[in-house]
């Protein structure tokens, strides 16, 4: 396809400007496309925006008071791992964590972002199929016992029994499960 403009070049950049006059569309050759673009107020340079970037937005918009957490902090007063001595600011930078112990340190700016990221800061995963149900089986244990935590803060102690009881059942279920694959 030729250039609408000049006629003469293969058109490479498509523009749709919507505007008072209605829509516009325009196939444009480079050369004609960077005089469109000085016309219109458009940059020069190209924005590539890279998913490090997409990142750092969201790192950088997280509003959490680091004062909060109480870990190790450099002369600037701001958060830094003391396994790997990466700062919070480097990690917002990078959009990656340098250790397993900034997950701990930057626990309280990662929490939020994790959750309006991905709606959760738990991460539960997939459970393998060789493991006989077992890892399912102690999740539950886990989720039950924190829901009868819950209950019994709640002063709803009749739930709290049912609760108990279903973990002590699922309880006595996995360790059969694990007994029983011992003796295999």
């Amino acid at each position: 396809m030729l250039c609408d403009d000049c006629g003469r070049h293969e058109a490479v950049v498509h523009i749709t400007q919507i505007g008072p006059n209605g829509r516009v569309e325009k196939n444009l050759c480079e050369s004609c496309a960077a005089g469109y673009r000085e016309f219109t107020g458009i940059p020069q340079e190209r924005r590539h925006v890279s998913v490090d970037d997409f990142l750092r937005g969201i790192f950088n918009s997280a509003n959490v008071n680091p004062a909060d957490e109480d870990p190790a902090q450099n002369t600037a007063g701001e958060l830094v791992c003391p396994r790997c001595g990466m700062s919070y600011r480097d990690f917002s930078q990078q959009g990656k964590i340098g250790c397993a112990a900034c997950y701990a340190t930057f626990r309280g700016q990662l929490e939020p972002m994790l959750r309006r990221i991905h709606g959760s800061s738990v991460h539960r995963g997939k459970i393998p199929h060789r493991s006989g149900g077992t890892l399912e089986l102690k999740q539950n244990i886990v989720l039950l016992q924190q829901e009868l935590k819950t209950c019994v803060e709640k002063e709803e102690y009749e739930k709290a029994a049912e609760i108990r009881d279903k973990v002590r059942a699922m309880k006595q279920e996995l360790a059969a499960k694990e007994g029983g694959r011992e003796n295999a």
